[in-house]
């Protein structure tokens, strides 16, 4: 992780305060300061350091497969997949990237609605 001066870097090195939800050897999970859904978590890699999903490299592949099983356990212990959730990884700022460190979005706690429509 050296060299990350992200703020997720510096949320990983406990630097700055996050409310932290999840977390294993790989993977940090913890509630967004701007929720877009009543339940809105991020998931990051706590030794990897990628800008963006396009950066993300082949032999890094099991690293993304690890975000997504980290959402979806902590769904699941949260009571959340019996009536559904949503992950999302943005990808630059257009996408709506704010943070270049590779990260999940969970959204779930209401109904979502099909995904709209460019601003």
């Amino acid at each position: 992780m050296a060299g990350n001066d992200t703020l997720f870097g510096k949320i990983i090195r406990r630097e700055i305060p996050a409310s932290i939800v999840y977390e294993d050897d790989e993977v940090l999970g913890f509630l967004d300061t701007a929720p877009q859904a009543p339940v809105h978590v991020l998931f990051i890699p706590k030794h990897e350091a990628i800008p963006t999903l396009d950066d993300l490299q082949p032999e890094q592949a099991q690293l993304v497969g690890r975000l997504v099983l980290a959402a979806a356990a902590h769904a699941r212990a949260q009571g959340l997949a019996e009536d559904g959730y949503r992950v999302v990884i943005n990808c630059r700022a257009d996408a709506g990237q704010t943070v270049f460190h590779l990260h999940l979005h969970l959204l779930a706690g209401a109904a979502l609605g099909r995904f709209g429509t460019p601003e």
